[in-house]
């Protein structure tokens, strides 16, 4: 019952406006507030400072300083050898698995397609029909910086403006096609093993998403899909990044959708939903001999 009640909730709440008043409050140094509401939101989420760069709470003076915290350089070691990806974030698994007749699983009951993801991209969409999908569901607890899984050139960006959901276990369990209404960012690589899409979703009270070479690419919700298309290696404005770098980041939490081309990639076998994961961990092998040559970085 209280479920059903928290999800009908949901569909009633403000979110834009909760969503602009927490991001307002969040960027904002309101001192002892501030302070009260880290402190707070630490007790609650239990959330380990050991591992960031600042410990102390009193080094961070707007919330979302303290939520976007940097990490110890030693904190995430990431897998070293060429053929095995590295999970993207912090988190859990939510569902993992193929791609059949271009549909994606959610949760029991719940499917969506990938050119519902995609916006309505059917060309993009065609390279992962038969591929491999995992979703990374960040909870509020958790590391919210998102890193690449394998050495990628980004070749275009799409910005999705959609419902603001909340993206926990539940609402995936309740809400149809979750990910494919939510405002999200899907950002395209060319990488060693194909295209792989790599998809920030937001949700309630995420006050932006942003990438290292755009900055916040949310801040103005006009409700319009924009695309930016990148150069290749080698020209002005080309954008190369290594396994586990950071590509981007969420103020306050929310769910990674990467999605891998057929027959290029071996998930871990000890990925299953719920699995928490870490950022750098293993998250794949290369499948042998399909492997694509690999750009040539240009310094």
């Amino acid at each position: 019952m209280l479920d059903k009640f928290k999800i009908r909730l949901q569909y009633m709440l403000p979110k834009q406006c909760l969503t602009e008043f927490a991001g307002w409050f969040a960027s904002r140094n309101a001192g002892f507030l501030t302070q009260w509401a880290i402190k707070l939101f630490v007790k609650a989420y239990k959330v380990d400072m050991n591992e960031a760069q600042k410990s102390e709470l009193t080094a961070y003076s707007t919330f979302n300083e303290f939520f976007i915290r940097l990490l110890k350089e030693d904190a995430r070691p990431i897998v070293e050898k060429d053929n095995q990806l590295a999970q993207p974030a912090d988190g859990a698994v939510s569902q993992l698995g193929s791609i059949n007749d271009g549909i994606i699983f959610q949760a029991k009951g719940h499917n969506y397609t990938i050119e519902a993801l995609l916006a309505g991209q059917y060309q993009l969409a065609e390279h992962f029909r038969g591929g491999q999908f995992i979703t990374t569901y960040l909870s509020p607890s958790d590391y919210h910086r998102v890193h690449m899984p394998c050495d990628g050139l980004l070749k275009e960006m799409i910005y999705v403006p959609g419902d603001l959901f909340s993206v926990n276990p539940l609402t995936a369990q309740n809400v149809p096609n979750l990910f494919a209404r939510n405002e999200r960012l899907i950002c395209v690589f060319d990488t060693p093993v194909g295209l792989m899409v790599q998809i920030l979703v937001g949700a309630t009270i995420v006050g932006s998403i942003d990438t290292v070479w755009s900055g916040c690419v949310n801040a103005t919700r006009e409700g319009v899909i924009k695309r930016w298309v990148y150069p290749e290696l080698g020209s002005e404005g080309a954008i190369f990044l290594r396994k586990g770098e950071e590509m981007g980041l969420f103020k306050l939490g929310s769910t990674v959708v990467n999605l891998f081309e057929a027959n290029k990639i071996s998930f871990n076998p000890s990925l299953i939903p719920g699995y928490a994961t870490r950022m750098g961990e293993l998250l794949a092998e290369t499948v042998a001999d399909q492997v694509a040559e690999e750009p040539t970085e240009v310094k």
